[in-house]
């Protein structure tokens, strides 16, 4: 009996440590997490300006899914070169669920595929604002609110939890 006993006591003490720990990496890993958004968010921005370069991966010009390709690239995270493909990575996750670090997708121009591409920036209520090359106007940040962005959106996907 008084084997059972103390059996009973560190199988109860081991699992009070464990559950404690846990908690403890959860809050860690948010925390970590949180760091490497706002590293993405900073990467992607210190761009705002740079030219729009089809196929463009530098300072030199990129297009919209060589800005986020090259950001995730930043932090020795791997991604797909095109938007296309990394609308196939990570979760879909509801509009109403989209974080800063999300990923916003986009047909852009009547195609039938995802085209675009850019990194959520802010999330307010009724509008995502995001940075992305434009064609146009180069790395800049644009909203859900244009009609533009409004008319094309397609879906987020999360690859950061």
């Amino acid at each position: 009996m008084k084997k059972i006993l103390i059996f009973l006591f560190l199988a109860v003490a081991f699992t009070s440590c464990k559950s404690a720990s846990n908690a403890v990496s959860k809050k860690e890993t948010k925390r970590e997490n949180k760091l490497l958004v706002d590293h993405l968010i900073e990467n992607a921005t210190d761009n705002i300006g740079v030219k729009y370069k089809a196929g463009g991966t530098t300072k030199s010009g990129f297009d919209c899914s060589g800005l986020v390709f090259t950001s995730f690239e930043s932090e020795n995270i791997k991604l797909p070169r095109s938007s296309y493909e990394q609308s196939k990575i990570g979760k879909i996750i509801n509009i109403d669920d989209a974080q800063r670090g999300d990923l916003i997708f986009f047909k852009t121009n009547k195609s039938k595929q995802i085209n675009h591409v850019g990194l959520i920036t802010d999330v307010n209520p009724n509008e995502i604002k995001f940075v992305h090359s434009s064609t146009s106007k180069g790395v800049i940040i644009s909203s859900t609110k244009e009609s533009y962005y409004q008319n094309s959106f397609v879906q987020i996907n999360r690859i950061i939890e």
